[in-house]
């Protein structure tokens, strides 16, 4: 195969002049050199800039900002003195109108390129707080170094943060603590990991590596309480939790819902006050530990839970056609079968709660493809300064 001129010319190291012609997936800008797709970090929509070639691969770079030639009108000071060397965030250059208006083509991006699907704009809804909103973290400790904080972009080295804007305020206090427990030698091992989490009874802290007792946390939603802690997963922006529960299951009823990795039951306890029977299906034996006290709290006696996986559900659970599915998957999205399995199990309607864009587009390419149409998809900003986006999508079954 010839090689592409125009591509060959370029190699690492290179600098050259480009225009960001807008945001995409993981956040980085795309411009265009000649023969060359160029995908920029920490970029602006509209901005001149010249750029560094960190990596070349055929007629596709990766690159690096060197100079600001001319900045575009999204384009701000960042709020944070760490920003650009840690990897917690890589949106705080952009206004928070701008950063909405690139996570909402983010997710149009996915939807089209991956799922082949015209979504047409996508509505998303702000965050009620742009900075102090975090109430959920894991942090790094290198005792070497002397360095608390989050890991350098693109390494694991850990870069010590003294001030993190995003984090709210008793989860800022609660890192401080864990400086000191440092400086004072209380880490068992030179390099650490610390689960962070705050309710509104405090916070919660856990590490294998910090011989110290996990606390339980809770927080009130929608009228109900849930307990939890740093060693399960819940959602890290306490204020914006109600409305993502609205729209994931709101104004939805009937006789049976079924709710994949239902966590500690952030959805199961709602969907049982307005569905007859709810089964909650989780593969962490503590986040049902927890999900299974917060019914009971709530006296909803009409919620089972299964420690189980949620393929090994379905498979068991072919042609049961509950009225509702909702599915709420980590980052790394749905495991092997489990869409196809869903399908065999045609629920008549399916929520879908997704943190990742490319794996909503590939799973809803599937349900597409099995007979389920969109009746409507939101995001909504779960993660300001950073690219990351929550996303709802509701479907309903094409044969009713």
């Amino acid at each position: 195969m010839t090689a592409d001129p125009a591509a060959a010319k370029y190699s690492v190291g290179d600098e050259i002049e480009l225009t960001i012609e807008r945001i995409v997936p993981r956040g980085l800008g795309l411009a265009f050199a000649d023969g060359l797709t160029v995908f920029v970090r920490l970029a602006a929509p509209s901005d001149r800039v010249k750029v560094r070639l960190d990596e070349v691969r055929g007629r596709t770079a990766f690159g690096s900002i060197s100079e600001i030639i001319e900045a575009g009108p999204g384009r701000r000071v960042p709020p944070c003195r760490h920003y650009g060397i840690c990897g917690g965030c890589d949106m705080q250059h952009l206004t928070y109108e701008a950063q909405l208006a690139a996570k909402a083509s983010i997710v149009e991006d996915c939807l089209r390129r991956l799922g082949k699907i015209e979504s047409g704009p996508i509505a998303i809804e702000p965050g009620p707080a742009e900075l102090r909103y975090r109430t959920r973290a894991r942090w790094h400790v290198d005792l070497a170094h002397n360095a608390v904080g989050y890991l350098r972009f693109g390494s694991h080295e850990a870069v010590n943060v003294t001030e993190c804007p995003v984090l709210a305020d008793e989860l800022a206090d609660a890192m401080s603590e864990i400086r000191r427990d440092a400086e004072t030698g209380r880490f068992l091992n030179e390099k650490a990991e610390v689960d962070a989490a705050s309710g509104s009874d405090g916070v919660s802290l856990w590490s294998p590596h910090l011989a110290t007792a996990v606390k339980d946390v809770s927080a009130d939603i929608g009228g109900l309480r849930y307990e939890y802690s740093a060693q399960v997963f819940f959602q890290g922006n306490a204020g914006a939790v109600p409305r993502l529960v609205e729209l994931a299951i709101g104004g939805l009823s009937g006789t049976s819902a079924l709710d994949l990795y239902c966590g500690v039951g952030l959805l199961t306890l709602p969907l049982a006050t307005t569905f007859d029977e709810v089964t909650g299906v989780e593969s962490s034996r503590t986040s049902v530990e927890f999900a299974r006290r917060n019914a009971d709290r709530a006296g909803l006696g009409n919620v089972e839970l299964r420690c189980e996986t949620a393929i090994r559900y379905l498979d068991a659970a072919a042609g049961s056609r509950p009225d509702l599915v909702v599915l709420d998957p980590p980052r790394s999205g749905t495991e092997r079968g489990v869409i196809e399995a869903l399908i065999d199990v045609r629920p008549k309607q399916i929520s879908y709660v997704s943190c990742e864009p490319s794996m909503l587009a590939r799973d809803l390419r599937k349900l597409l493809d099995g007979g389920y149409r969109i009746d409507g998809i939101t995001a909504i900003d779960l993660f300001p300064q950073t690219h990351h986006v929550e996303t709802v999508a509701r479907l309903s079954d094409m044969q009713l």
